[in-house]
């Protein structure tokens, strides 16, 4: 495994105009590496790419392509247990102040000690907290 893999790095991926150099450099990596989700990943992705083809920024053929891609790509997915989502997912949502959603990234970039790749500030505020590496990385200063 090479990272956690957040839906916002994902739909930066293939949402018009939303992807940077350092979001194309993570999909670069999947050519070597595969990124784990937790199972929530493939329901957020879902329906961000339905509000967007409701929004008008993609076809419905655009989905079909879109989702054939996001299919094929080396991700593996976590089952989720109720144990952990009402325990320690619950616990960090609750003491990070993150929805469970966000929370379920970050258990489980703890857990498998793997950086997250989120462009979601917060989720990345709470990576710094917890000592868990995020991605993509923050650029150097001079």
């Amino acid at each position: 495994m090479a990272f956690i893999l957040d839906t916002s790095v994902a739909l930066a991926w293939i949402l018009p105009d939303e992807g940077n150099e350092a979001t194309d450099a993570l999909a670069d990596r999947l050519v070597r590496e595969t990124a784990l989700v937790p199972a929530i990943w493939l329901l957020e992705v879902g329906n961000a790419l339905l509000v967007a083809v409701r929004r008008g920024r993609l076809s419905e053929n655009e989905l079909a392509r879109l989702t054939s891609g996001l299919a094929a790509l080396p991700i593996e997915v976590e089952p989720g247990d109720s144990e952990r989502a009402f325990g320690d997912v619950l616990d960090l949502a609750r003491k990070l102040d993150l929805s469970a959603y966000d929370a379920a990234y970050l258990e489980l970039a703890r857990r498998r000690q793997l950086p997250l790749a989120t462009l979601d500030r917060r989720l990345r505020d709470a990576c710094a907290r917890l000592g868990v590496a995020a991605l993509p990385e923050a650029p150097k200063k001079p």
